[in-house]
């Protein structure tokens, strides 16, 4: 097995809100999730506030395509903030580009509608509704 880079997400509270989400916008599937009342006593003590609340997430995986994405409720304060990253959704086509940005910005704010570049044959950029931006467009290498 090689070495790779995955994302991990902290949706401080609304980690099972983003599941379903992305269930609907990208096809994400569950491929685990543990609660914090599924961790070994004494197991959460200490970690985060979110320990002293079972039913919230300590870890998932969400498979979208062929990338796993992991998130957490993290500490629970009902404040998500992604600030200094993209996660990028290479796209089949234009038209999934289109789909994609529709699907994402429910909620959420189009930066960029999708259109033509120099490097892509579409590419947008929209904020979901938790604070993620995303960089959609048909990545030809």
């Amino acid at each position: 097995m090689s070495s790779k880079i995955e994302s991990y997400l902290f949706f401080d509270g609304r980690a099972e809100e983003a599941a379903e989400f992305y269930k609907t916008a990208l096809g994400a599937q569950v491929q685990g999730l543990m609660r914090f009342k599924d961790a070994p006593p004494g197991a959460g003590e200490g970690c985060t506030p979110a320990a002293q609340n079972g039913d919230k997430v300590m870890h998932m995986a969400l498979k979208i395509g062929d990338t796993i994405v992991m998130a957490s409720d993290g500490e629970c304060k009902g404040q998500t903030d992604f600030k200094g990253f993209s996660l990028a959704y290479n796209a089949v086509d234009a038209a999934e580009v289109d789909r994609t940005m529709q699907a994402l910005s429910q909620g959420g704010k189009v930066m960029m509608p999708a259109d033509k570049t120099f490097f892509s044959e579409r590419f947008g950029m929209v904020v979901d509704k938790f604070g993620i931006t995303w960089m959609v467009l048909v990545y030809k290498a």
